[in-house]
């Protein structure tokens, strides 16, 4: 006799929602699932078991009396225009924590080490001036604006970028998934990056189901956040005035260190169609075009009404491009835990300093082999 389990109807909801999951796709796989969540027929433990893996829910969770309240281990700076952000997917979780186990491991590899705090993290407050911020940032990273607009692709500027960013001793970390698990996409409409601010082990992370335009904004509006030495869960939107002083400064930041007013009002060109003038600038400052219409407007070049119609209509078109598909293994484990990082697990492995066991957690990989191929592209020899 199969042994039934007495969960909740609001727990069976509560799960699904959490996961983005439509009712009719989970009856696709559990036939009777209409017929638990309104409380007619009870699921087995081992269906349970099964929803919990499909769901991404803890199994114990659903023997609860009443669905629980996720609050997200870092401050949520989100907004979607006046409406409060939904709760946090089990994607989103999965990312942070395992984003927080990385930067634990860091700051202990890097404690081991001798290594000095970093002098620029939590060395600027919301009352600095944000152009002479930028230029801090833009000094220390040793970016180069006329070089970038040499750059043939925004994915070189890009990763250009990154390396600015991981020489400095920030760790970046760029991934469109959950680690390497490629059946769980992250949502860009979600959140499009975080900051985890730490003094020996500041940590960057992208969602790299954006696009590379879109990244690079991400990058910098993240590293201003470092720089105030606050950690935040972001959704830059540059279409509207963020509910938080605290993200309208980030935005201003990045916006500055990507596109100075001053260097942006001379490219400008008298008469230019709009249109030709955002792929144009969009191409000089490897910036989305998204970017490029958001400082034309605060140049006073556009007025409020055109800037948001012409937001809107630029951001569906956008949304109508296709993205593009990943790369080879080693590279791609490479961007999503970056290289700052892999390096200092590997050589800390190869070393006999960390178990096996722990780097293939943090990594996501299963084999001693496959970890001395990520060592063998990352240039250290086994």
């Amino acid at each position: 006799m199969m042994i039934r389990a007495p969960v909740r109807p609001e727990l069976l909801r509560w799960a699904r929602e959490r996961a983005r999951i439509e009712a009719d796709a989970l009856a696709r796989r559990f036939p009777k699932y209409h017929e638990w969540e309104r409380g007619l027929a009870l699921p087995t433990l081992k269906q349970v078991e099964k929803l919990a893996n499909v769901t991404h829910a803890p199994v114990g969770y659903f023997f609860l009396t009443k669905p629980p309240r996720e609050a997200l281990p870092i401050p949520d700076l989100r907004t979607v225009g006046s409406l409060p952000v939904r709760e946090p997917s089990p994607n989103l979780l999965s990312t942070i924590y395992l984003c927080q186990q990385r930067q634990e491991w860091y700051r202990e590899f890097v404690r081991a080490e001798g290594d000095a705090p970093l002098p620029f993290i939590g060395s600027e407050t919301l009352a600095s001036r944000i152009e002479r911020v930028a230029a801090r940032i833009r000094n220390s990273l040793d970016l180069d604006l006329a070089a970038q607009a040499a750059l043939p692709t925004w994915t070189e500027a890009l990763r250009r970028l990154i390396d600015a960013a991981d020489s400095l001793g920030v760790l970046v970390m760029v991934n469109g998934v959950v680690g390497n698990n490629t059946h769980r996409k992250l949502d860009p409409e979600e959140f499009r990056g975080f900051a985890l601010a730490d003094d020996l082990a500041p940590l960057v992370f992208i969602n790299g189901a954006d696009t590379k335009a879109a990244q690079m904004f991400t990058l910098a509006h993240e590293l201003a956040h470092l720089w105030l030495g606050e950690s935040a869960l972001s959704d830059a939107a540059l279409n509207a005035v963020p509910s938080y002083t605290v993200e309208a400064w980030c935005n201003r930041v990045a916006a500055e260190l990507l596109v100075p007013l001053s260097l942006l009002r001379n490219e400008l060109r008298a008469g230019e169609d709009l249109a030709a003038a955002l792929a144009r600038l969009a191409r000089r400052f490897k910036v989305s075009t998204l970017v490029v219409l958001r400082r034309i407007h605060d140049s006073g070049a556009l007025g409020d009404g055109a800037f948001r119609s012409a937001y809107q209509a630029e951001l569906e078109r956008l949304q109508a491009v296709p993205g593009t598909s990943g790369g080879s293994f080693f590279p791609t484990l490479r961007t999503r835990v970056g290289r700052r990082f892999g390096h200092a697990l590997v050589t800390s492995t190869l070393g006999g300093r960390t178990s096996f066991s722990e780097s293939f957690r943090l990594l996501g990989v299963k084999t001693p082999a496959t970890l001395r191929d990520f060592a063998a592209s990352l240039g250290i020899e086994a």
